[in-house]
């Protein structure tokens, strides 16, 4: 949010998950990045793509450039929105979690 990491979001058997981060909670004025994700340190769940992070992947012909060119199924919502998605209009951008060896 803002170049300022805000949370995780995350995606296993149960459905998606996202939770902000300690540090970001910690900060003078942490902002919601969405209404339907007020500020809380308990984790949001959810069975489909929060309507959020749903919305930042693209429509239409944009959609079916992306789908073609990272073979992507339009029903894999965590990947299109990983491939689409790192440099968002707005506010927020997703970027992947790089895990040290």
């Amino acid at each position: 949010m803002h170049e300022e990491l805000a949370g995780w979001l995350s995606q296993d058997e149960l459905g998606y998950h996202f939770q902000y981060a300690e540090e970001y909670l910690k900060s003078e004025n942490p902002v919601p990045i969405s209404f339907t994700l007020p500020i809380k340190k308990e984790a949001f769940n959810s069975s489909v793509l929060f309507p959020f992070f749903d919305g930042l992947i693209p429509e239409g012909w944009l959609l079916n450039i992306a789908e073609k060119n990272w073979k992507l199924k339009p029903r894999d919502r965590m990947g299109l929105l990983m491939a689409c998605c790192l440099d968002c209009i707005g506010a927020v951008s997703i970027n992947p979690l790089i895990e040290e060896s």
